[in-house]
């Protein structure tokens, strides 16, 4: 399977959600974790799926918001201010998957809803 560009790395095991400016290669095996239905491309359903878990792994204390300290991990400050679309501090469920999901738009060039 080819590589493609991602706004988002992914790692096995661990999100790192990266922001537009930090385009990333996603590798094969990054790609068969999210294609959950093996038809060897991640569809859009396949990776909002995952980011939604994603987040809900990186909510520690489940408050339906992502703290600086939360995200140390997977954000650095820059890219936690620009997931913060609001500026209140804290990233939203929301905020979360919109950026994510903007990133995914990004980087489906085809614009058929998938990479591969």
């Amino acid at each position: 399977m080819k590589k493609i560009v991602l706004m988002s790395v992914l790692a096995l095991g661990q999100i790192t959600p990266a922001i537009a400016q930090q385009a990333a290669t996603m590798n094969q095996g990054q790609m068969s974790a999210l294609d959950s239905n093996k038809d060897g491309a991640v569809e859009r359903s396949e990776y909002e799926a995952f980011m939604a878990s994603a987040f809900d792994n990186l909510d520690k204390n489940k408050d339906g918001n992502l703290t600086s300290d939360e995200t140390k991990q997977a954000l650095n400050a820059q890219q936690f201010a620009a997931t913060d679309a609001n500026g209140d501090g804290k990233i939203s469920r929301n905020e979360f998957l919109d950026r994510v999901m903007a990133d995914f738009k990004t980087a489906d060039r085809s614009g058929d809803g998938s990479l591969k």
